[in-house]
C-alpha cells in the first residue's frame, strides 16, 4: 500500500511540474530550436513582431511585447485558461501554420 502512495505522490509531482511551464522557459526552448532551424527563427520573429503592442516604444520597459490582457485571452481561448503556456509544438505549428497561409 505504502509503494502506490508514493508511486501516485511521484506522478503528482510529475504533473505539477509539467503544469507549471513558464513563459521564460518556453522562451529559452524555442531559442534552441531556432538556432539549429533558421528558417524557424524567422517565423518566430515575425510572429512575435505580429503581436506587439501598438506605441510599445512609448513605455517601460520599451520591448515590444504584447499586452498581457490580450495574450491572456489568447491563452483563454485556445486552452481554456488564462494562465496557460502553450505547449512547445503549438507555438511551431503556429509559425509554420502563418508562413504557409499568410506567405509571410
Amino acid at each position: 500500500m505504502k509503494d502506490i502512495t508514493e508511486r501516485r505522490r511521484g506522478e503528482t509531482s510529475r504533473r505539477d511540474v509539467e503544469e507549471k511551464r513558464s513563459w521564460s522557459a518556453l522562451a529559452v526552448r524555442l531559442g534552441a530550436r531556432a538556432l539549429v532551424r533558421p528558417r524557424l527563427a524567422i517565423d518566430l520573429l515575425r510572429l512575435a513582431w505580429s503581436f506587439r503592442a501598438r506605441d510599445w516604444y512609448r513605455r517601460l520597459p520599451f520591448l515590444p511585447l504584447p499586452p498581457r490582457e490580450y495574450v491572456r485571452w489568447r491563452m483563454f481561448t485556445a486552452y481554456g485558461d488564462e494562465d496557460a503556456v502553450p505547449p512547445l509544438d503549438d507555438v511551431i505549428r503556429f509559425a509554420r501554420w502563418r508562413r504557409e497561409t499568410m506567405g509571410l
